[in-house]
């Protein structure tokens, strides 16, 4: 077997083996994550355990997690195709390039400069060319793109920003982890069905790094 068939393989057990087994049913997010090469978003000595179901380490302290978790949020965000996603904590790109599989355009923000720059290349090489990239402080959003059909939020905030829920569009969901402890969390999902309503359902229990930034925690504090 040669060197991308090994990896191809590799890739199709894990959303075999870790997705559709565990209960992901969404056809749009199996197909996008049977066709981003998580391999190009890991640290290249990782690169051999890419599609184990694991976070791995990225840098700066930051990680990329596992399969399992990236496919849950996902689906969960209910996603139809040709939405306008923000995603908040976008570490080396690996989320943003499986939501561009199924979105129109997504916006996605990393606080730290290297891995937004390693954000940047890592998903020009995938081909992912509807993903825009900033770096600058997630809990405010992106003002000047709102409002957007969901938000996903890769980082664990003590409450929900609220510049992310005045960004939501009315009928939009975001998908956030939650709570006062900044290593562990619920997972959120905040659905807005009217200019000041927003509708929460906790889906289960996560392990986020903090999220940082005016609206989040402050560095230092966790």
């Amino acid at each position: 077997m040669s060197k991308r068939s090994a990896v191809l393989h590799s890739r199709q057990t894990m959303v075999t083996d870790q997705l559709v087994r565990r209960g992901i049913r969404d056809a749009r997010v199996l197909e996008a994550m049977r066709q981003v090469p998580r391999e190009e978003f890991v640290d290249r000595a990782k690169r051999a355990h890419a599609y184990e179901d694991r976070p791995l380490p990225i840098g700066c302290g930051q990680t990329i997690s596992q399969p399992y978790i990236v496919a849950y949020m996902i689906e969960a965000l209910q996603l139809k195709g040709g939405e306008k996603v923000l995603e908040i904590g976008g570490g080396s790109g690996y989320a943003a390039a499986v939501l561009a599989r199924i979105a129109d355009h997504v916006f996605t923000i990393e606080r730290l400069p290297e891995l937004a720059s390693r954000a940047q290349s890592n998903l020009a090489a995938a081909g992912a060319r509807n993903v825009t990239v900033s770096c600058t402080d997630g809990t405010q959003g992106w003002p000047e793109e709102a409002p957007f059909d969901a938000i996903l939020v890769s980082a664990g905030a003590p409450e929900v920003p609220r510049p992310l829920l005045d960004q939501l569009k009315i009928g939009g969901t975001m998908v956030v982890p939650v709570g006062y402890d900044p290593t562990s969390q619920d997972l959120i999902r905040v659905q807005r069905t009217a200019a000041d309503n927003f509708e929460r359902t906790t889906l289960t229990s996560v392990r986020f790094v903090p999220l940082i930034g005016e609206e989040g925690w402050e560095p230092g504090n966790f």
